[in-house]
């Protein structure tokens, strides 16, 4: 956890076992559901010890996954991050998707939302998720920034359950 002042990102693999785990098999039932049962109050918790939590979900089409998939299976830079998830991908893109869903429903509220970020375009993605973190913090220069914090509702926007 970060100390006062710091930033620290967590990279998926804590909602692994909401999406990934229970499409491929690697957690039981009662794991996945016991997960999403004590997934918010931990969250609350992190909010009441006063953890500025923000939740991003990367997402892209079914097409731009395949193109990266390729670009991992092809590419001797990016063969490193080829996994058996990732070759599984595009045939279970149905049931990641369900379990993705029923995960933003279990753990999504208004104190600890789910920002969902178009992440096609990686480069302005990344950019829209940067101005979504600096105009949730307050520091000392933010009001000398000269950079804009709106960010572009094409791009980024919070969660909204009646979507799905």
């Amino acid at each position: 956890m970060p100390n006062p002042g710091e930033i620290v990102f967590f990279d998926r693999s804590w909602y692994n076992r909401a999406v990934v785990e229970p499409v491929m098999g690697f957690c039981s039932k009662e794991q996945y559901e016991l997960f999403l049962k004590q997934a918010p109050v931990f969250e609350q918790m992190l909010l009441e010890d006063g953890i500025i939590l923000i939740k991003f979900w990367f997402s892209i089409n079914i097409i731009e996954q395949k193109v990266r998939i390729e670009d991992r299976i092809s590419n001797p830079l990016k063969m490193w991050k080829l996994s058996t998830v990732d070759l599984k991908a595009q045939q279970m893109w149905d049931e990641f998707t369900a379990y993705k869903n029923n995960m933003f429903i279990h753990t999504h509220s208004i104190q600890n939302p789910w920002v969902i970020v178009k992440g096609n375009n990686k480069p302005v993605a990344r950019i829209e998720a940067m101005r979504y973190v600096l105009a949730h913090m307050d520091y000392p220069e933010k009001s000398a920034a000269t950079v804009l914090f709106k960010t572009d509702p094409e791009i980024i926007n919070v969660f909204d359950p009646s979507m799905i």
